[in-house]
């Protein structure tokens, strides 16, 4: 019986303990899926704070885009160097004849 007594006192000891274990392993199942959650969270955030940004700086570079072609078309229509160098000799070519 002594034996019978000792055996059941392990059994409720393991038993007892599995339970802890097991109600350990639930908390931190259930902390890490709560940790999970805010950094799923925080990430999507994130995604969309980039994606606006991304939408900001593409509507930025066609601006500048614009601005740089509306420059380059602008400096195509003005008189080059060379060519102003050209008319001064014209010039200096008929400014006898002009008196």
């Amino acid at each position: 019986m002594a034996k019978d007594t000792s055996f059941d006192s392990d059994v409720n000891l393991k038993v007892r303990d599995l339970e802890e274990r097991e109600r350990l392993l639930r908390d931190r199942l259930n902390l890490l899926s709560m940790n999970f959650i805010e950094m799923k969270e925080t990430l999507e955030k994130e995604v969309v704070s980039l994606k606006v940004d991304t939408e900001q700086m593409k509507s930025e570079i066609r601006k500048i885009k614009d601005i740089i072609l509306r420059l380059s078309e602008e400096l195509d229509n003005r008189a080059k160097k060379s060519e102003l160098e050209l008319v001064a000799k014209q010039l200096k070519i008929m400014k006898p004849l002009m008196i």
